[in-house]
């Protein structure tokens, strides 16, 4: 039987800024790994290039990532322990977090021509 998709039913903007959060984790610039075992700590977020910003090869809309800095998505990764956040200066994602699937790294991370 196939794992159930979004089992903790987060809703379009937890999913997106969590797949933009994880993509995050794989930018070494981006923060520092900890400080938990297979947890990786975001202190260092993109700044936005006309509508949309880089990340590593990959860009990224503004509109798909409206909850990067938004304090009540960071509160319902942090209550569903997909991420412990430190409001606004870093948020680190736990080991779930970091491998919860959300099914839409396809969809908003597009590979930069630029």
């Amino acid at each position: 039987m196939a794992p159930k998709k979004n089992p903790l039913k987060l809703n379009p903007l937890q999913l997106r800024t969590l797949t933009i959060l994880q993509a995050l984790a794989r930018v070494p610039e981006a923060g520092d790994e900890g400080p938990g075992s297979g947890e990786f700590t975001i202190s260092q977020f993109p700044r936005p290039h006309a509508d949309h910003f880089h990340l590593g090869d990959a860009v990224v809309s503004g509109h798909d990532a409206t909850g990067l800095f938004n304090q009540a998505v960071w509160n319902a990764l942090t209550r569903k322990r997909l991420a412990r956040a430190d409001w606004p200066n870093a948020i680190t994602l736990t080991r779930e977090g970091l491998a919860y699937d959300t099914g839409l790294a396809g969809e908003i991370l597009h590979q930069a021509a630029h």
